[in-house]
């Protein structure tokens, strides 16, 4: 008889184990494993770590604690949390960013229309539109990922990521 029980274990930010990767074929260079509770330990809140990617499409990491900025962008993002719980306020800009990639700024108090908000926890996923602002709020550290494309508010910490 076999046993077909399987038990899955989630990492948190408080409690992870370092993962690895094996390399099943191709070449090593191009592979890297991150993992994203050790990043985020090790991250400011709401630094946008990238720790995919693939072509123009990145996942960053961020560690959610306090309140973040406002954030906007001119394509659509995704966001998942791993890690805590976080509430995420919308607000349909007057003034969106037309065009360029990734996360831009939004500015203290974004010109707009409130939306309303979302609150994540662990493994909800959620839609950032095109042309609105968020801002992220965790009353305790957590760890979301943000699927985007590369911009000027992505931190790119290879050496220290793939190093450790």
């Amino acid at each position: 008889m076999t046993d077909t029980s399987f038990h899955t274990v989630f990492g948190s930010l408080e409690q992870y184990r370092k993962g690895e990767i094996e390399i099943t074929s191709g070449d090593a260079r191009h592979y890297v494993f991150s993992n994203v509770f050790e990043v985020a330990a090790q991250s400011a809140p709401y630094e946008k770590v990238v720790v995919g990617k693939n072509l123009e499409y990145v996942i960053e990491v961020l560690r959610t604690e306090g309140q973040s900025s406002w954030f906007a962008c001119a394509h659509d993002e995704f966001a998942i949390l791993m890690d805590g719980e976080v509430r995420i306020d919308f607000i349909k800009l007057d003034h969106p960013p037309k065009d360029g990639t990734g996360t831009v700024a939004a500015g203290e108090q974004p010109a707009g229309r409130k939306m309303g908000h979302v609150v994540l926890r662990r493994g909800h996923q959620a839609l950032l539109p095109a042309g609105c602002a968020y801002r992220f709020s965790a009353q305790k550290s957590g760890v979301a990922l943000v699927q985007t494309m590369v911009g000027a508010l992505s931190v790119q910490k290879w050496a220290d990521i793939c190093l450790h």
